[in-house]
């Protein structure tokens, strides 16, 4: 069976902790708000693939700032894989479970983490070779509790978990406190409407609090 995802692979989603996603509209926003992140302690990115400027993006962060972890987001299409790994993305991710996208991701090598939320898409993701799950939408889900509950019977396969849907800086510390939880992120950092506004000061803040969180949580938790 072949595995979508290194353990190492994991190791770095794990270093990395917070993950901003970014819906990007206009293309003259992407370097601006990466710079903000990095410049505020995020340097992972989850990049949306649901605008015309979501590919160009990519590519354009990842020639100015090779140093950001770059994942695309909302890949649901097996063609988007080859597209996103030309853009420059290092991984992949989806809100649901496709396994033609999984499929696809094996065939080019692309670290890839299908969406689940069901213990039938755990088991149908662990069985291609997932090891790296994103729980979506974690928080409407019925948060910290339904997850306990759903992955308790697959605790001894040693499935991490990357939960977004919901989270924002009241519950950041809760998840990140979950041992098998290794990243989250969301749009609370840098949604929609302060890219609009180029309010690059609060995602600044933002970043700053939700970075410094995840860090003082997993410190306190080792």
């Amino acid at each position: 069976m072949n595995t979508v995802i290194s353990d190492e692979m994991i190791g770095l989603v794990s270093e990395k902790g917070i993950f901003g996603v970014l819906e990007i509209e206009d293309l003259e926003d992407a370097v601006p708000v990466a710079e903000t992140l990095l410049d505020n302690g995020v340097s992972a990115i989850e990049l949306a693939l649901r605008t015309n400027a979501a590919v160009p993006a990519i590519r354009e962060i990842h020639r100015v700032f090779p140093e950001m972890f770059i994942t695309a987001g909302t890949v649901i299409f097996p063609d988007q894989i080859q597209d996103v790994i030309d853009a420059g993305a290092s991984m992949a991710v989806a809100p649901g479970f496709n396994p033609g996208v999984v499929e696809k991701a094996i065939e080019l090598k692309l670290p890839f983490a299908p969406g689940i939320s069901t213990a039938s898409e755990v088991e149908a993701a662990y069985a291609m070779g997932c090891r790296l799950l994103k729980l979506f939408p974690a928080e409407p889900l019925g948060g910290i509790r339904y997850m306990k509950s759903m992955m308790g019977p697959y605790s001894y396969l040693g499935m991490k978990l990357f939960p977004l849907g919901g989270l924002n800086e009241d519950n950041l510390a809760s998840w990140a406190s979950e041992p098998n939880v290794v990243a989250l992120g969301g749009s609370w950092i840098a949604p929609k409407g302060l890219i609009r506004e180029k309010d690059f000061k609060e995602i600044g803040r933002r970043a700053k609090k939700a970075s410094a969180c995840w860090k003082k949580v997993k410190e306190e938790t080792r």
